[in-house]
């Protein structure tokens, strides 16, 4: 058995902070629970744990350059007090023993391949034993170049985000309803501006039957929607299906996620536009408990640019991509990110992008300004463009997205939503003083980035809900994304007709 360093209790003490995407959050909890099976109390924040953590362990971001700064302001912060701060996740992994040396405040850098034994590397860090930091390498070529090779290439690996392991689940957190659930690790395209591949590694869907019993288990845990995450969740199954991708694993899964006892709702990201097929549009649809909600990572519109970038696409395939998604569903969320100043964006090539956001009318748009990535093909192209420039086709972008997404959301006054009931707040003063509101999101806003819903209408139906709960409203305002929604009754826990006010909810109902 490891001793403990003298100043640790019987149960030391592990708090967690998490930065970057939801898959990070996947990231933490499964570290949370390796962590809890080994007798640490797991804390989400250092003033958790009694705020008396020994050891602070933050799970970093590298997605773009002020992700890496948030991240070194966070490992600095952590190292104000007495704990012992662990730096791991995607900064981490990708910089190594580099990062270890920059911040001297960090008392190990650890990568990927530390998760599978990290309470025995924090009993290390609290006994003062030292840790060297790993040289980082180019994670694709750890697994097979063919993907049908790779699954079973994994079972001996430590690929994070692959493990169900029955006896150590995850450990939530939070109490939220909503909770990501990720699909895969790791992406097989090779974009010029992205470095996440590199040290990510290649694409590896998890088992579907695994996907599953994670998801009933945080059913089980109160969680009511499940974000599907991953690097590219439209290449799930094509390493785990013979016929591929296009042989309808994600479909068949949706269904399946869909049926689990206490799932409310199933939403899936990141979906890359040039292996979107019909059919699983037609699955986001019309499957039950799936949000129509379609997060398409376009990245720019110009034909020109996207060749750049080594993507595929155009103004028109985008275009006719969100007619055909309409056609299934007028009123289905569709989000995406873009990057302006790519090197050698020029004016019409902007112009190109601006046209499609004014005609595709999307509901949200996160807007990028280009900045060099170590290790990327992008970093060696010509045709830079200067930072304030870049700055000023930010706000350019910026202003004309959230234009576009303010009138599509003031276009939904009127229509049906389904609320997934979120958390209560304050309301703002006004004739009724400041009476807690309820707060939720409708089908078309993915967690976090979408707006939300504020909720009103009769006490019998208010009084009745709690955060999981799923309402259905007419909206009666819009308040720049964000609706202000009547609520007209509490589904039931099989999704369908609405509950008689004052009813009580069937178990499950969450």
């Amino acid at each position: 058995m490891v001793e403990r360093s003298p100043r640790a209790p019987e149960h030391p003490r592990v708090a967690l902070v998490t930065l970057g995407c939801a898959r990070n959050d996947v990231d933490s909890e499964e570290l949370a629970g390796r962590l809890a099976a080994e007798g640490w109390d797991v804390a989400a924040s250092p003033d958790g744990a009694d705020g008396d953590a020994d050891v602070v362990v933050v799970n970093t971001c590298t997605f773009v350059e002020q992700a890496k700064k948030d991240s070194v302001d966070a490992v600095l912060a952590a190292g104000g007090g007495t704990a012992k701060v662990v730096a791991v996740g995607c900064m981490a992994e990708r910089y190594g023993a580099e990062l270890a040396e920059a911040l001297p405040e960090a008392a190990a850098v650890l990568g990927f391949d530390h998760y599978g034994d990290l309470p025995s590397r924090l009993d290390d860090v609290l006994a003062g034993r030292p840790l060297a930091s790993h040289t980082p390498t180019d994670r694709r070529t750890l697994l097979p170049i063919s993907p049908v090779k790779r699954p079973e290439a994994v079972r001996d690996g430590s690929i994070p985000g692959h493990e169900w392991v029955p006896t150590v689940p995850r450990r939530r957190l939070d109490d939220a309803p909503v909770a990501p659930l990720k699909l895969a690790s790791g992406c097989d395209r090779r974009c010029t501006f992205c470095a996440i591949p590199s040290f990510r590694g290649a694409f590896v869907s998890r088992d579907p039957a695994d996907v599953v019993a994670e998801a009933a288990w945080l059913a089980d845990h109160g969680v009511a929607e499940v974000l599907l995450v991953s690097e590219n969740s439209t290449s799930y199954g094509k390493d785990i299906d013979a016929r591929g991708a296009a042989g309808g694993a994600l479909e068949r899964l949706l269904g399946e996620l869909a049926a689990v006892p206490g799932m409310r709702r199933v939403r899936v990201s990141y979906l890359q536009p040039a292996e979107v097929r019909p059919p699983l549009l037609r699955a986001i649809a019309e499957t039950p408990r799936v949000a129509a909600y379609y997060d398409l990572s376009f990245q720019h519109a110009s034909a020109t640019v996207l060749r750049r970038m080594k993507r595929f696409g155009s103004r028109e395939t985008f275009l006719a991509l969100c007619r055909e998604i309409r056609a299934l569903d007028p009123e289905a969320g569709i989000r995406s990110n873009v990057i302006v100043g790519f090197p050698g964006e020029t004016e019409e090539e902007l112009a190109e992008l601006e046209a499609f956001l004014a005609e595709a009318e999307l509901d949200a748009v996160g807007v990028f300004g280009y900045s060099d990535e170590d290790g990327t093909e992008a970093l060696g192209l010509p045709g830079k463009i200067d930072a304030t420039e870049i700055a000023a086709r930010v706000e350019r972008i910026t202003s004309l997205a959230e234009h576009v997404a303010e009138d599509r959301a003031a276009r939904r006054v009127g229509t049906t939503v389904e609320v997934l009931v979120e958390r209560q707040e304050d309301g703002e003063d006004g004739d009724d003083g400041n009476e807690p509101v309820w707060v939720g999101r409708a089908a078309h806003q993915g967690p976090d980035v979408d707006g939300e819903c504020t909720l009103l209408g009769d006490d019998e139906v208010l009084d009745g809900l709690a955060p999981g709960v799923v309402v259905t409203g007419r909206v009666v305002d819009a308040e720049g994304i964000d609706l202000v929604v009547e609520a007209l009754g509490v589904l039931g826990s099989d999704g369908g007709s609405p509950v008689a006010p004052g009813a009580p909810v069937a178990a499950g109902a969450r």
